[in-house]
């Protein structure tokens, strides 16, 4: 079954969305359309610096899997890629998904809080695409980024944020928090 983003958000999607947020050309033209059908991030958490081979990398909020597709890619074969997310639905989809790409060396978990399920000091980066600002506790997973992170680690992460007060009819409507 194809599974897509199209229309779902006020912000490109898919193979487009990639484009326009600056992806690395080769990656999306390399992506399986499967894959690419699932994106929608808000922002390029790659923009923010690089990911060197051998790096270790935990994406939270994985989703679909584009970005562990792509921190893979960089990491290469000696990095370690882990994602974890709050939907059973998107692990099995970026599984799917990175099964199809030939990527199953990638660690996806299925959380229910902001605990972060890894020891303390484990990744180089630490990168997310439009989840942190959904977080209801946001400086308990700041620290938990905090603590998994490697002593001079990086946090690259790509968000939204609110920029004026909301309308008293929009403050509490979960379809304005994903929009």
């Amino acid at each position: 079954m194809a599974i897509s983003s199209e229309g779902k958000f006020k912000y490109p999607t898919g193979r487009a969305g990639a484009e326009a947020l600056g992806y690395n050309p080769l990656f999306i033209f390399e992506a399986p359309a499967s894959l690419l059908r699932s994106f929608c991030g808000v922002g390029n958490p790659f923009s923010l610096g690089g990911i060197l081979p051998g790096n270790n990398v935990l994406d939270i909020g994985s989703g679909a899997g584009f970005d562990l597709y792509v921190a893979q890619r960089l990491a290469g074969e000696s990095g370690r890629v882990c994602g974890i997310d709050l939907t059973r639905e998107m692990i099995d989809r970026a599984r799917m998904n990175l099964a199809e790409c030939g990527m199953s060396s990638i660690e996806l978990i299925h959380i229910s809080s902001d605990e972060i399920p890894y020891s303390d000091n484990t990744f180089d980066t630490v990168i997310s695409n439009g989840v942190i600002n959904l977080s209801p506790c946001k400086q308990e997973l700041f620290q938990e980024i905090f603590r998994v992170l490697k002593n001079g680690g990086k946090l690259q992460f790509a968000d939204v944020v609110l920029e004026k007060e909301l309308p008293g009819s929009l403050a509490g409507s979960l379809e304005a928090w994903s929009q």
